[in-house]
């Protein structure tokens, strides 16, 4: 007799499985195929309290040795990383807590005077998205896109989720509450439009996991110039798997981390490779929002397509 399996495993409903060797083909801007963004993580935490990475054991609060640690990103590592940015004429998606606005507000001055792209990403990495109820976390998503728009000139288009937390309901009050891209999933190489309960849209733009420092430096203990070897490789490696199709490398930097002087001169050459991509054209380097607008096109160009 054949075993029959009682159920189906729960699915999130949000897209179809589609193998990436059979989907539609199409271009970035300008006839590249590999399309390249910097997400610059610049965060903000409860002294005394809440979450945060460490780079030692947790002590009583209040755990000076890592609130300070990560404190170091915001006034040295993030502006010694816009310096060599600006170098490069290498532009962001900043991915800001809302809590720098009332921190050091400089900061997001200096990244939104760059032309940078803004994401939202919380109010503050001390809490968790996940454990807001649907009508708090609808009240932090319009928070913090009001913040935003209202300090910097124009809202948020994309999300990242505090320690990519998420409940059931976070796409669809995405798309309610105006935004048009996340960048919580991990799960390929392009974008994918996502189905939310509105029928409103929301594309999911490939955001790192693996090319990130947080879980690459701290949690594996990578050293610097390991990690910056496997970026380089990472670059190469679908630099050649995107002559056959259209794909996404993002680079997830925190600057409490790589803004450290001896882990920059490791990410120097690695931002360098990508600036002479550029300008020979064989990368689009872009940011997330751009990503999701031409995606946007593309989904009223070719209605079937996607």
């Amino acid at each position: 007799m054949t075993e029959r399996w009682p159920h189906l495993l729960p699915h999130h409903g949000r897209f179809d499985y589609a193998p990436i060797t059979r989907r539609p083909d199409y271009v970035w801007p300008n006839g590249a195929r590999l399309a390249v963004y910097l997400g610059f993580n610049l965060e903000h935490f409860a002294f005394g309290d809440g979450l945060g990475a460490r780079i030692g054991p947790p002590s009583a609060e209040p755990d000076v040795l890592n609130h300070g640690w990560r404190e170091y990103g915001n006034r040295v590592g993030a502006w010694r990383c816009l310096e060599l940015f600006d170098q490069l004429g290498l532009k962001t998606g900043a991915l800001i807590n809302t809590a720098l606005y009332d921190h050091c507000p400089e900061l997001v001055a200096a990244c939104v005077a760059r032309g940078d792209e803004l994401i939202g990403h919380g109010h503050s990495n001390a809490e968790r998205q996940a454990e807001f109820d649907e009508a708090g976390e609808r009240a932090l998503l319009l928070r913090c896109a009001g913040r935003i728009q209202a300090a910097s000139g124009a809202a948020p288009t994309g999300w990242l989720s505090p320690w990519i937390s998420e409940s059931h309901a976070t796409p669809d009050l995405l798309a309610e509450t105006g935004y048009r891209y996340t960048l919580n999933w991990c799960h390929d190489d392009q974008p994918t439009r996502m189905r939310t309960r509105s029928g409103q849209p929301l594309w999911a733009v490939p955001y790192p996991q693996e090319l990130n420092d947080i879980p690459m430096i701290v949690a594996r203990q990578m050293d610097a110039k390991d990690f910056c070897a496997m970026v380089r490789d990472n670059f190469d490696e679908m630099r050649q798997q995107a002559t056959r199709q259209p794909l996404v490398m993002g680079l997830a930097l925190h600057p409490y981390i790589v803004g450290q002087p001896y882990r920059l001169r490791h990410l120097r050459p690695v931002l360098e490779a990508f600036a002479a991509a550029r300008d020979r054209g064989k990368i689009w380097f872009t940011t997330p929002g751009e990503i999701c607008r031409h995606m946007e096109r593309l989904a009223i160009e070719r209605p079937d397509g996607f």
